[in-house]
């Protein structure tokens, strides 16, 4: 890596450390008892190979059995205190860390809500879920452990090496430089276990994917009897991790191994330098016995810090996940957005031109206006663009140019808040909550009234449905409303919309997938919450939008045809087509 290279990656680093400390300071109080104790617990270490000194030279020679008995008391009570101590770095240390932990997962849930269609265009659902558990995870294990070890370690090595040169100072100059190497081979081998920890990391993301896509589409995967094809596409990010936890663990075989043999020769260098320190008389016999007793003591946090490296590597890797979802942009409503209020239903498309790809444009100057309290409806070939016009008016998308207008304003100057107030979306995959019939229901108005769920429950056609079940309103569905049929979520997701009470409508083949029973029903529903509504109807069965006030056809991303159905009929162009296709179709069944 050139300087350039270099002096980049420092600046994002610091830049993550910076982030990453922010998170302490809503618990800095507890930090700082927790570092204070580690600090204790570091001196107290230090204090065993004193006491060894001490009675090696003078209190055994001496026959002090007093003070012998004394210092063992005292040394007692220290590790009792050290117990103690330890506890607490436990306990509340890994209590910060799951503060931290928690605050982080807040914020990112906090911040994936307010992210825009395109981020889950792009994003699948596990690899989020494996960044805010397993990195957070890693992340939690480096706001607590990283700080004890840095402090523990760089104290207790200050003060070994101080006490050490109290014994002999050729010596532990000796024993010091050693530690160049270990800095060496570490630092070399540091960025190689980074990369493989990464490569880890997306990996297990990879799994997480595959398994939520497998596990949600389970009972596809039974109707249609494909569980090998399940495993064989599990097994593809399988073998991927497996491969990535090769790599990882090599490199980090390679880091121990070699600064494990670096600290070996420490003993090594010990045993020959003290020994002929002692031949020579430049050391006492109690001295180099408390030496090699001390010289542990320097050697461990030197262990600890090169230890950290790897908890550090591994933390921050997990951050740089973390921050990735964080740096995504948000959506951002403009400076002049206003709140819009209560919305009219008019509504304007004028050249608008829209692509999900800079290179295939899905909408070409598209030109439509929607009264208000009308019924416009949008057929035509799937993939037209039909579905996009419909998720253009909510602003989930931005438009490449042209303007949306509604009541007369330009769709950039009303807030995304009060602009989705306005508007009242029935889509054929419904997505339905883990929870009650009755929570199900009140998602369209928070603080609706039992009575308010109940009429809006009616209207719907599915109270009565609902009072046949023994729970009633507090029947759980199960996950995604895996315990009704195609009607039954449709017409939960129609009673929703009603306790919203919407001026806009936007109904996206809400009743394609059902049958023709259903239909009629869920249809009376539609009636019904269609009236005194601007509504946007995009529906194959043309037949359900005969009596529409206007229809477009759409093909190809822009408007080919628009009239209404007797107009169209007239024309004998696409719409035409299409519905003698589908009247010819029907008959035949």
């Amino acid at each position: 890596m050139n300087e350039n290279g270099q002096k980049r990656s420092r600046q994002e680093t610091n830049s993550l450390l910076r982030r990453f400390t922010a998170y302490y300071k809503p618990h800095k109080t507890l930090f700082a008892k927790d570092m204070t104790a580690s600090v204790l617990v570091a001196i107290i270490g230090v204090i065993y190979p004193m006491i060894t000194r001490t009675m090696l030279n003078q209190l055994i020679p001496d026959r002090n059995y007093t003070m012998i008995i004394v210092l063992g008391a005292t040394l007692l009570c220290l590790y009792i205190a050290k117990m103690l101590l330890n506890y607490f770095i436990q306990y509340q240390g890994h209590m910060m860390g799951v503060y931290m932990q928690a605050q982080m997962r807040s914020d990112m849930f906090s911040h994936l809500e307010t992210l825009p269609y395109q981020f889950y265009d792009t994003h699948e659902t596990g690899k989020i879920m494996s960044r805010m558990t397993n990195d957070l995870f890693d992340v939690v294990e480096l706001a607590h452990h990283g700080p004890e070890n840095l402090i523990i370690s760089t104290l207790s090595i200050i003060i070994s090496f101080t006490y050490l040169c109290t014994i002999n100072v050729p010596l532990t100059l000796i024993i010091f430089a050693c530690v160049p190497f270990l800095v060496i081979i570490s630092y070399s081998l540091r960025k190689k276990m980074r990369r493989a920890f990464r490569e880890t990391r997306s990996a297990i993301a990879d799994i997480n994917a595959s398994m939520e896509s497998s596990i949600s589409g389970i009972r596809v995967t039974k109707a249609f009897t494909n569980a090998e094809k399940e495993k064989e596409k599990f097994e593809v990010g399988n073998t991927r991790f497996k491969a990535a936890r090769k790599d990882s663990y090599s490199a980090m075989g390679r880091f121990h191994s070699g600064n494990t043999f670096v600290t070996d020769v420490f003993n090594v260098v010990v045993l020959i330098a003290g020994g002929l320190f002692l031949y020579a008389g430049q050391i006492r016999l109690g001295d180099y016995s408390a030496f090699i007793v001390s010289i542990n003591m320097f050697i461990g946090p030197v262990m600890t810090l090169i230890n950290f490296m790897e908890q550090f590597e591994n933390g921050i890797t997990g951050f740089e996940r973390f921050c990735e979802i964080m740096d995504a942009e948000p959506e951002a409503d403009s400076p002049d957005a206003v709140d819009i209020g209560k919305l009219e239903g008019r509504i304007e498309f004028r050249d608008v031109n829209y692509a999900y790809d800079e290179d295939k444009n899905v909408l070409r100057h598209v030109n439509l206006t929607i009264e208000k309290g009308e019924k416009f409806a949008l057929v035509g070939p799937s993939g037209g663009g039909k579905t996009t016009i419909c998720h253009l008016i909510p602003h989930f998308y931005d438009v490449v140019s042209g303007e949306i207008l509604l009541d007369g304003r330009e769709i950039h100057t009303i807030t995304r808040d009060s602009l989705r107030r306005n508007i009242g979306i029935v889509q054929q995959d419904i997505y339905l909550f883990n929870d009650s019939m009755k929570e199900n229901i009140r998602y369209g108005k928070l603080d609706a009234t039992d009575e308010e769920i109940i009429e809006a429950a009616k209207r719907a056609n599915i109270h009565d449905y609902i009072m046949s079940l023994p729970h009633g309103y507090d029947t759980q569905i199960g996950e995604r409303g895996v315990r009704l049929s195609g009607g039954q979520k449709q017409r939960l997701s129609i009673a929703r919309v009603f306790l919203k009470n919407p001026p806009l409508l936007i109904l996206d083949e809400a009743t394609s997938a059902l049958d023709n029973t259903t239909e009629i029903l869920i249809q009376q529903a539609l009636d019904e919450l269609c009236r005194g509504r601007t509504t946007l109807v995009v529906a194959h069965r043309l037949s359900t939008i005969k009596n529409a006030d206007e229809i477009a056809v759409v093909d190809d991303g822009s408007i080919k045809e628009q009239g209404t159905h007797e107009e169209l009929m007239e024309k004998h162009g696409i719409y035409y087509d299409l519905y003698q296709l589908q009247f010819r179709a029907n008959s035949a069944m």
